[in-house]
């Protein structure tokens, strides 16, 4: 199952892959409060970033770190090369480490309601196929623990599967990772909820509800349509710990006045640089993270944005929204 050093590696590098280097960005004035640098570091999976692209830093101070291609078999507790110093020398296999937010930016951090935050980023349209989970401490803002797999769909011939991840992943560079790792939707869940138990963010004899945690997600289609349809699909319960979540763009846009249709849309008025790899999984919900610890910097409040009272009944809490 495993490949030697040189196999894995072009597993994780891009075609056209290349040594950069990048650092964190001043955001723009808001009328409500002084907005800052926030400092942090972070490295991409898959593919680089285009500098030109990227408003030109404010800050001298800003932190310049070299970034490394992140290890998916790492993610997925499925690293076999742990003591190879070439490989460890090549790879990331530290998300806390590339998400550290510097403890000066956080002057006017706010109390926020829950302890811990779940930053979720699903991808696949037709099934789930990607499944990352990024643990933020509320109060340091740091980067406890991740969660990643990859989800195999259990109702596509092998020959839809095959052109399905070559067509999503193959252009990335990691559809043999993919290949190699990915475990139905079930077992994703049931991993899932070890990881969650570990943390001691969830328990059945909680009743199935999270403790001091919440789902952060760019969107309301990751926790109010995939799952349920991927649970229907598989034929299983909707966990109970699926029922709210807060929905970014709608904190965003009551937190800074202005509306932000998507992770790229925010990034930019933020000025954040895209870092990764965009619609692989892991690196999407690395950036949103970095959203989310910009905004929870600046002193917004972060709240549940959407209740799920039925699988049809869905109550949306702020009245202004993203629609």
């Amino acid at each position: 199952m495993y490949r030697s050093a040189t196999a894995i590696s072009r597993s994780f590098l891009p075609r056209t892959a290349s040594s950069l280097s990048f650092g964190s960005l001043s955001s723009p004035t808001r009328s409500a409060l002084p907005v800052r640098t926030l400092s942090v570091s972070a490295s991409l999976s898959t593919t680089q970033h285009d500098p030109s692209s990227t408003p030109t830093p404010r800050n001298k101070t800003s932190t310049i770190s070299r970034w490394k291609p992140t290890c998916l078999y790492c993610t997925q507790g499925m690293c076999t090369m742990l003591e190879d110093p070439a490989h460890l020398e090549k790879f990331n296999h530290s998300c806390s480490e590339e998400l550290r937010v510097d403890v000066a930016e956080l002057k006017n951090k706010r109390s926020q309601e829950f302890d811990y935050f779940l930053v979720l980023d699903l991808e696949g349209k037709v099934e789930i196929l990607e499944f990352p989970v990024v643990l933020v401490d509320a109060k340091t803002l740091n980067v406890v623990d991740l969660f990643h797999r990859f989800v195999r769909p259990s109702k596509m011939s092998e020959q839809r599967i095959n052109e399905y991840i070559e067509g999503k992943y193959g252009k990335l560079g990691v559809d043999r990772v993919w290949h190699d790792t990915a475990i139905p939707f079930e077992e994703v869940i049931q991993n899932f909820e070890d990881w969650l138990t570990q943390h001691r963010l969830w328990g059945k004899e909680q009743g199935g509800h999270l403790d001091r945690a919440a789902f952060v997600t760019c969107g309301n289609w990751d926790v109010k349509t995939k799952i349920p349809q991927q649970c229907t699909l598989t034929k299983m319960k909707l966990p109970s710990y699926f029922m709210e979540w807060i929905n970014l763009k709608d904190v965003y846009l009551n937190f800074y006045k202005r509306r932000a249709t998507g992770m790229m849309t925010m990034m930019r008025e933020l000025q954040l640089p895209l870092l990764g790899s965009h619609h692989l999984g892991i690196d999407d919900a690395k950036n949103i993270t970095r959203v989310l610890q910009r905004m929870l910097a600046d002193g917004a409040l972060v709240q549940i944005t959407a209740r799920r009272h039925s699988p049809e009944n869905v109550e949306y809490l702020f009245e202004n929204r993203i629609r």
